[in-house]
């Protein structure tokens, strides 16, 4: 299943391409609105998921740093196992790869990982969700990758014990 990893690698470069041209076009917290309650805000991010642990010193970049890669060489793995007739789960374990390895990147080089669409869910009353959290291409690619893979797990008929 290794033909999989072109998907971990566009989508590092899609990632890797607008976080640059973000940090080439806008400043820090500037905003661009692209549509109604979506936006374009360059934003910085040292800690993980929902800025998990940002103000924890700088101990937590070379924690995630090893996180991701550790997770990442299990994942590759378990994508090279992959039978050929598990398509989902390659396609959910390429995308989980290549977001873990954008964000990677960005947090060993720049000690944090930068992050520039902000959606606003005006229909959820909490102040929490409006903006959401701003994220980047890799954090989509995870999210997805996420849901595809408890879909396919979801989806796999249990083995059954022989007899």
């Amino acid at each position: 299943m290794k033909h999989w990893l072109w998907l971990s690698l566009a989508i590092l470069l899609l990632d890797q391409a607008g976080k640059w041209m973000v940090l080439l076009a806008l400043e820090p917290y500037e905003v661009i609105a692209l549509m109604p309650n979506v936006n374009l805000t360059l934003m910085f991010n040292t800690g993980a998921a929902f800025s998990f642990l940002a103000d924890s010193g700088s101990w937590q970049r070379w924690f995630f740093v090893a996180l991701a890669l550790i997770v990442s060489g299990v994942l590759v793995g378990w994508l090279l196992r992959l039978p050929a007739t598990e398509r989902l789960h390659a396609a959910a374990l390429a995308l989980i790869i290549g977001g873990a390895v954008g964000n990677l990147i960005d947090r060993a080089l720049l000690g944090h990982v930068v992050d520039f669409i902000q959606v606003y869910l005006p229909f959820i009353p909490l102040a929490i969700f409006n903006p959401w959290p701003s994220f980047n291409i890799a954090d989509s690619a995870i999210s997805i990758g996420v849901v595809l893979l408890l879909i396919a797990t979801l989806r796999t008929e249990p083995s059954r014990p022989s007899q």
